[in-house]
């Protein structure tokens, strides 16, 4: 017995596909939306390095193409606040693999704070992405996860637990929050879990101005998704936030 990267315990020769989901020779399905960059891209390497097969969506394909190359991924251009693309998305994995074992809905922006700050346009692509597109992805992907009783992940955020002075996309992050208690609770006894990953500040393409402080990195945060869903089938972790030891709030 050891203990790995992550902090838990294992037999020297597991992974974590091993720990979360036994056979190693079918290899379970990891699909994440926003994967061109951040925390999405991030997460999709640790993902590969742990022995899973990635589908990687986001809007951007030249970056996609990219990263599935690095990866031996599978890229699927998909806007997140598109029915049919979402539907395809799930879809073109299914043909492709046959399963999805855990699906992280990560795509999502934000804007500067201020109720006058920013064009009614962009607030109203913001919302669609991170709160209906959030929504789209638990519905196109609930039926394969419930066959594989895989793990569900939403990208949530600090700002998704405490309001944050004139800001909207604190708003939408709080809708993210309470989507995936509702999606657990809708999950109940399915065998499916529920995660937020809800990061502090993290120096990431997502801002234009880095954090003054010492922030995450994006590959903080994909080391804890994986922590999250390499545990045993039984444990359900529903919350993790995360902070840089410099932030105070």
């Amino acid at each position: 017995m050891s203990i790995d990267e992550y902090g838990f315990a294992c037999q020297a020769s597991d992974s974590f596909v091993a720990l979360a989901f036994g056979d190693v020779t079918d290899m379970p399905v990891f699909l994440i939306t926003g994967a061109s960059s951040g925390i999405g891209a991030a997460t999709a390497r640790e993902a590969a390095e742990a022995g899973y097969d990635v589908v990687l969506a986001a809007r951007s394909d030249d970056k996609l193409k990219a990263l599935a190359e690095e990866t031996g991924g599978l890229a699927v251009r998909c806007d997140v606040t598109e029915w049919e693309d979402q539907e395809a998305l799930v879809k073109r994995t299914l043909d492709e693999y046959g399963r999805i074992d855990v699906v992280f809905a990560n795509a999502g922006f934000g804007a500067a704070r201020g109720f006058q700050k920013e064009s009614p346009e962009f607030w109203k692509s913001m919302v669609l992405t991170n709160v209906y597109g959030c929504a789209l992805t638990i519905r196109a992907t609930m039926d394969a996860l419930k066959e594989s009783k895989g793990h569900l992940l939403l990208t949530s955020s600090v700002a998704g637990r405490r309001a944050l002075p004139g800001s909207l996309y604190s708003a939408t992050k709080h809708a993210v929050t309470a989507m995936g208690e509702a999606a657990r609770l809708e999950y109940n006894d399915s065998g499916v879990r529920v995660t937020l990953i809800e990061p502090g500040a993290v120096d990431t393409p997502f801002f234009e101005n880095p954090p003054k402080i010492r922030a995450l990195d994006d590959g903080d945060i994909a080391r804890v998704v994986m922590y999250v869903v390499s545990q045993p089938p039984h444990v359900d972790i529903n919350e993790v936030l995360v902070r840089p030891t410099a932030q105070p709030s």
